[in-house]
């Protein structure tokens, strides 16, 4: 798992670029590059440091951002979900790299809809959103879910596989 003080170095600085691009693009609805951020840290650097750069994020943000408990909820829950799902992509698939990064573009996209889904379902149940306010919500979050998908669909598709070869190469030199 952590062998070394250079893996929480590498998870503290990472778990920084995070917050830092989150804070710099939170001003514009829907675009993003955590996703892209996450999935290849995880796809490179496995379950438990992507986990941990997943929770730890998490955290952080509410000390930027306000403490909001159903972000953090979402964030506890989805970004830890991404993560695994993007570690167990980095070992078990090394296929043709078009052809992987189609795939990892398809699955990225997917769980970013399943994070708007997420977040619908969350406010549904601590909030109590029903009726015409859960109407309202869900047509409501379609206007970030649209462009948080082509957000996710051209970052992933355009800097999936150099952030990917970076990573690896730090990696190597753990």
């Amino acid at each position: 798992m952590f062998r070394q003080a250079k893996d929480l170095a590498y998870v503290a600085v990472y778990t920084a670029l995070l917050i830092g691009s989150q804070f710099l693009l939170s001003a514009v609805p829907g675009v993003e590059l955590v996703t892209l951020l996450l999935t290849c840290f995880a796809y490179v650097f496995g379950v438990a440091r992507g986990c941990l750069c997943a929770t730890v994020f998490s955290l952080i943000r509410q000390f930027v951002f306000g403490f909001q408990p159903t972000v953090l909820l979402l964030y506890l829950i989805y970004f830890n979900l991404l993560c695994l799902t993007f570690a167990l992509l980095g070992k078990a698939w090394r296929g043709k790299e078009l052809r992987r990064l189609v795939f990892i573009v398809l699955i990225a996209c997917a769980c970013t809809l399943a994070f708007n889904f997420l977040d619908i379902l969350i406010n549904i149940l601590l909030l109590g959103f029903k009726g015409r306010a859960l109407q309202i919500y869900f047509t409501a979050s379609w206007t970030f879910t649209l462009p948080q998908i082509i957000c996710t669909a051209v970052t992933v598709s355009v800097g999936f596989l150099p952030l990917q070869k970076a990573l690896s190469y730090v990696r190597s030199r753990l």
